[in-house]
């Protein structure tokens, strides 16, 4: 798909206990934009982005950051060889302000404006840092957490569902921002919201049962007749 990679994946299996829940996942992310990760619930998105980040041990296949081999690393050397992950629950912490969880993301970073930084990505939290985390909106919350991965300067950010939960006029202003993202970052996009996906992401892949069933440019993919099939209940 592309010359240079920023993430590359090539045939991820992973368990649960001594349950298979990936086959031989291969994906490839270019060193700028978003690619998609569709399927249905159970068909082993998060469990693909937990096995990227280190928190799933992957039984075989590689795992490749910016061209660099870190399969047999900790999720932490992953972080700090540029690699952010915002998981589907539990992204920030509900009884600390804004400022404070935007503090706790900065303590890596030693830019003095960085916190400074990402409130341009999401401007509304701007006004909410002495608010508690836990009493934001869906929306807010999630733009929390993409910033506070942001404040780890990724080179390849994973997110997980960035719009579950979230109302639609404030699903198009994430949709806007992660679109900016995708142009100066790898974006890798876990979402059920099929139009976002393929209107942030150039590329995607549909998983089924753990397997890569089905990839291509967004326009092929959301052409494919096959595509309503895998990501039926």
């Amino acid at each position: 798909m592309s010359d240079g990679s920023g993430l590359s994946v090539n045939g991820l299996c992973a368990f649960y206990g001594r349950s298979q829940a990936l086959f031989g996942v291969s994906m490839d992310a270019p060193e700028r934009g978003a690619v998609a990760v569709l399927g249905r619930n159970g068909a082993g998105k998060t469990t693909l982005m937990k096995t990227v980040v280190g928190e799933l041990k992957a039984s075989s296949g590689a795992v490749s950051l910016l061209g660099r081999n870190v399969t047999h690393l900790p999720t932490e050397r992953r972080v700090a060889l540029g690699l952010g992950y915002v998981p589907q629950e539990q992204a920030v912490f509900s009884t600390l302000t804004v400022r404070e969880n935007l503090a706790v993301g900065a303590l890596a970073n030693n830019e003095q404006d960085a916190i400074e930084r990402v409130l341009q990505v999401f401007p509304k939290l701007a006004g909410r840092l002495g608010q508690v985390a836990g009493t934001l909106s869906g929306g807010e919350r999630k733009m929390l957490a993409i910033s506070r991965a942001l404040l780890g300067n990724p080179k390849v950010l994973l997110l997980d569902e960035p719009t579950e939960g979230v109302w639609i006029g404030v699903i198009e202003e994430i949709a806007e921002r992660l679109q900016r993202l995708a142009g100066q970052i790898v974006v890798v996009l876990v979402e059920q919201h099929l139009d976002l996906a393929l209107r942030v992401a150039s590329y995607a892949y549909v998983l089924d049962r753990g397997r890569v069933v089905l990839e291509g440019s967004s326009k092929t993919v959301r052409e494919d007749p096959r595509l309503l099939r895998y990501l039926a209940p």
